[in-house]
């Protein structure tokens, strides 16, 4: 197939999010908004329904109890490469963010973010151009950022990726625990 869109007419959404009153709140606004929706709590239940039923459109949760919601999108982009998916989380970094349009992310959200946000994501016709940020980041979270993408790209291996930082592991897992600094 080639990268086209995925036609609009097929409105199949599949919504992988472990906060189940979100979950339900999401996939409602989307079936009034003309969604035939699949709802997943789980990284597991995400990658049964798409192996029954590839949607054409995706909403999934960066970190689920049972995994990372990259697995989702990628496992969806290698079973229908005209999906539309969308990462939401809560712990935004552009390490993540990056990873996550490699593996076929149309989008990337912060939570909270509204149905309206989410519907004009999945439907928009291209990435909107990036705005210079009001606040640029700090060392801390420059710092951060760095470790997040070393983390990302050594499969989120933490002694792998402790090795490469030359730091130790037990730092490295208390690093990951925290939020980004801001």
């Amino acid at each position: 197939m080639d990268n086209q869109p995925p036609l609009h007419d097929e409105k199949t959404l599949l919504i992988v999010d472990d906060d189940k009153p979100f979950l339900t709140r999401l996939s409602r606004a989307m079936e009034q908004r003309g969604f035939e929706v699949t709802m997943a709590e789980s990284v597991a239940e995400g990658l049964a329904s798409i192996a029954l039923a590839p949607p054409a459109f995706a909403v999934i949760d960066l970190r689920l109890a049972d995994g990372s919601g990259l697995d989702v999108i990628s496992s969806l982009k290698e079973r229908r490469p005209d999906a539309r998916g969308v990462i939401l989380t809560g712990y935004g970094n552009i390490a993540t963010a990056v990873t996550a349009v490699k593996l076929g992310a149309f989008d990337y959200l912060a939570k909270p973010a509204d149905a309206d946000e989410i519907y004009n994501a999945l439907m928009s016709a291209r990435h909107d151009q990036a705005e210079l940020p009001a606040n640029p980041m700090s060392a801390d979270r420059v710092r951060w950022e760095h470790i997040q993408r070393i983390y990302e790209l050594c499969g989120r291996n933490v002694s792998e990726t402790a090795r490469r930082l030359n730091m130790h592991r037990r730092t490295l897992q208390r690093i990951l625990a925290k939020r980004a600094p801001r």
